[in-house]
C-alpha cells in the first residue's frame, strides 16, 4: 500500500473508484478493503465519493442480500461512467507521462 499525498490521492480517487468497479459490482466495505490494499484510505472517504457518483449518474446502486446481516448496497458503473473512467484513464496517462518525463530530464541534467 502507498501513502500518497492527500492532494496526489483526492485527484487520482475517482479514477481508481470507478476502475475497481469497472468489471464487478462491489458493495462499499468490498471497495475500500480492495482500494486500501493501492492507496490508505477509509470509508468517512470512499463513501462520500461513491454519494457524489451516484449523484453524477456516473454509478448506480442496488440492494443484494447477504447471508451475514443485511443487504448490502452494490454499486454498478453505468455508461457515463464508463466515459467517465475512459477520459480519466487518459488525462491520466498523459499527465503521469509528462511528469515522469519531466522528473527524468531534471535527474539527468542535475547529473552533469
Amino acid at each position: 500500500m502507498i501513502r500518497l499525498n492527500t492532494q496526489f490521492k483526492k485527484g487520482v480517487l475517482e479514477l481508481i473508484v470507478l476502475k475497481t468497479i469497472e468489471y464487478k459490482d462491489l458493495y462499499g466495505y468490498q471497495l475500500v478493503t480492495k482500494i486500501s490494499e493501492i492507496v490508505d484510505v477509509n470509508e468517512g472517504t470512499i463513501y462520500p465519493l461513491l454519494k457524489r457518483l451516484s449523484n453524477d449518474h456516473l454509478l448506480e446502486s442496488y440492494l443484494k442480500e447477504s447471508s451475514e446481516g443485511p443487504p448490502r448496497k452494490y454499486y454498478h458503473i453505468t455508461p457515463n461512467g464508463i466515459q467517465k473512467l475512459q477520459d480519466l484513464e487518459k488525462e491520466w496517462n498523459e499527465f503521469s507521462a509528462k511528469v515522469n518525463a519531466f522528473l527524468k530530464e531534471v535527474s539527468y541534467h542535475d547529473e552533469k
